[in-house]
């Protein structure tokens, strides 16, 4: 009789745990009933976050078993960041299969050298990384700044010009985040030591370099001009300063009341560095700025193919500027973008 029970027992049970395995079966065979669609997985995302907004976005129907499934598969750190399309259907170690060993959609972007933050967030915006206005935002938000051990009123400067790899839809935060973390990097090595320059000064005046010239081999004897009137307490005369101090307004021609208006940024009128960078500057221009060329030129002007030609007194200079700038044969077929580097 005892034994007959114990089998019964047994028997119940074992119905029982094959029961309660082919429900949990069931919810894990739950399949996502949407149209195909994108899930971002961020960097520094957490198994927690991913497994609710997952269930948010209904792509799981259950967050519990979604960890035990993750915790089974030994899965739970094994996430990597990027934007991935979960086909309608999927079910829930679909998901998980996709997210840990499938391939991330990158958008591939490059910020050229001398580009400004406001150029920069439109490049993004326009890749659908992340939103121009949200990039302005965070790039010029204090608590951020310092936070990835910048002391200046924006990141200005400080995002390093690259190709990048981006998921759509990455935060803005985040983009930026990877540009300063690589400006870092690429300048650890550099000894910052100038004799009258500050760390963030050689940013400033690197910037200038970076948009005076579309001649890398120039950038020494360009920093060189620079550093030679900064010495004589001259004004820097930077076209490109004074724009930046007018962006918002820019529409492609300086004008002659643009250089007379006093801004911060405006070196036809003040005897100084500008505010801030105006623009994020190469390795190479930083490093110009660092050990310029040793010369008495105290002057350039532009020979309209990205190149320039360099005096060392106003009169000199005046006539290159006339045989360059005001000689409109000299300008005529003249381009920048023909430059061989």
């Amino acid at each position: 009789m005892i034994k007959k029970i114990l089998l019964l027992l047994f028997i119940l049970m074992t119905a029982s745990l094959t029961g309660a395995g082919l429900y949990l079966k069931s919810l894990y065979d739950v399949k996502y009933s949407g149209p195909e669609t994108i899930f971002i997985v961020e960097n520094g995302d957490t198994f927690g976050r991913i497994n609710q907004r997952l269930f948010n976005q209904g792509l799981i129907s259950n967050t519990r078993l979604f960890h035990y499934l993750g915790k089974y598969k030994k899965a739970l750190t094994k996430f990597r960041a990027g934007s991935y399309n979960i086909p309608h259907g999927s079910t829930m170690p679909d998901v998980l299969d996709i997210l840990v060993y499938g391939q991330a959609i990158l958008h591939s972007l490059t910020i050229p050298e001398g580009k400004n933050m406001y150029e920069i967030a439109k490049l993004l915006e326009a890749a659908k990384i992340t939103s121009e206005a949200e990039f302005i935002e965070i790039v010029k938000n204090p608590e951020f700044i310092s936070q990835l051990g910048v002391n200046a009123p924006s990141l200005e400067g400080y995002l390093y010009p690259e190709t990048y790899r981006f998921a759509p839809q990455t935060s803005a935060r985040m983009v930026a985040k990877t540009m300063v973390d690589l400006f870092h990097k690429k300048v650890q090595t550099l000894n910052f030591s100038h004799p009258f320059l500050d760390k963030h000064q050689v940013i400033i005046l690197a910037s200038m370099v970076e948009k005076e010239t579309g001649a890398k081999a120039e950038r020494p004897a360009i920093a060189g001009v620079f550093t030679n009137r900064l010495k004589k307490r001259m004004r820097l005369e930077s076209d490109p300063t004074t724009i930046y101090g007018i962006w918002s307004r820019y529409t492609g021609n300086i004008k002659r009341s643009d250089l007379l208006e006093v801004t911060p940024y405006n070196t036809y009128k003040i005897p100084a560095l500008p505010l801030g960078p105006i623009a994020n500057p190469s390795l190479a221009a930083i490093e110009a700025v660092l050990s310029p060329e040793a010369h008495e030129y105290l002057f350039f002007v532009s020979k309209n193919d990205g190149t320039h030609v360099f005096t060392k007194n106003y009169g000199d200079h005046r006539d290159a500027v006339d045989s360059f700038q005001r000689n409109s044969d000299a300008r005529k077929g003249k381009s920048w973008r023909d430059l061989k580097q």
